[in-house]
């Protein structure tokens, strides 16, 4: 799958920027996706403070464009793109104060067109990594809501692969019954793009309220005590789904891949490795 996406932005060059430039995870990827001369990283940090992390990790960055939101020479017009985007919810000096942070500053990068995606969350929270996207680069014409889905793949003995569409895995949390249909549609069309024949399935069960009965009940005050007897453990219900594909089923997961913005832009998982961030860079800048 990979090697289609790669000859894809080969013959359609793109730019990516991440967000966290000094983490050795994003680091690694950006090194990776130099090396490969595909795709075009950019960072968001403080110069000598990407520098150090890459050497100090032996990653090759050089030539790497680095944004400093401090020392930016286009923050004005940016400060001033923002004041307009947010119709008054946000004075000059908010805006100015946001776009000190990676996660606004990469997300108006993409919106003034210096990059054309976005790929962050390595630290930042998804709510953090999708809130400057839902207040500046606004959903597409036509779409109401941001969902995600996750790309499956599972990789037989014939040399041929398995792939599954599923969402919505980590956005949406009380979907009405429209929101539900545009998700729907959304996840058939990224499934399109990844080479996959969408044919759709709804399943009833949420941690969040539609399912009903005993049982489910049962199963999410447990979910609930659980998370509370033991905080620093993994234990959720919400996505229960593509995690049981992953685990139990053999299945390579790619995502969230978040669904109805007017720009790539995608988040990570905190617990990502670089490889995970090399592969949603790819998978994010096939998007555009």
């Amino acid at each position: 799958m990979f090697d289609q996406l790669i000859e894809t932005l080969k013959a359609n060059p793109r730019s990516i920027v991440f967000t966290e430039g000094t983490d050795a995870r994003i680091l690694e990827a950006a090194a990776r996706l130099k090396a490969g001369g595909f795709l075009t990283a950019k960072l968001v940090g403080k110069v000598p403070e990407v520098e150090a992390a890459a050497k100090a990790g032996g990653f090759d960055i050089e030539g790497i464009q680095i944004y400093d939101p401090e020392t930016y020479e286009g923050m004005d017009a940016m400060v001033a793109t923002m004041v307009e985007l947010r119709k008054g919810k946000m004075s000059p000096e908010d805006c100015r104060k946001n776009l000190a942070k990676g996660n606004y500053f990469g997300t108006m990068l993409v919106k003034m067109g210096v990059a054309d995606a976005l790929l962050g969350g390595a630290t930042y929270s998804t709510a953090d990594t999708v809130r400057p996207a839902l207040q500046l680069i606004k959903t597409k014409p036509g779409n109401n809501v941001v969902s995600s889905c996750f790309i499956l793949v599972r990789d037989h003995a014939d040399g041929t692969d398995e792939r599954l569409c599923m969402g919505d895995c980590a956005i949406q949390i009380n979907p009405t019954e429209d929101e539900l249909v545009e998700t729907a549609l959304e996840c058939a069309k990224t499934a399109k793009l990844f080479g996959i024949d969408p044919k759709v399935a709804f399943l009833s069960y949420s941690t969040k309220g539609s399912g009903k009965g005993d049982d489910v009940d049962k199963v999410r005050n447990a979910c609930e005590k659980a998370k509370a007897a033991a905080p620093d453990l993994a234990i959720d219900g919400e996505m229960h789904g593509y995690k049981i594909a992953q685990r139990l089923g053999g299945f390579a997961a790619y995502g969230p891949i978040l669904q109805g913005l007017n720009a790539p832009i995608n988040d990570l998982s905190r617990g990502c490795d670089a490889d995970e961030v090399y592969k949603m860079a790819i998978i994010t800048a096939t998007l555009v």
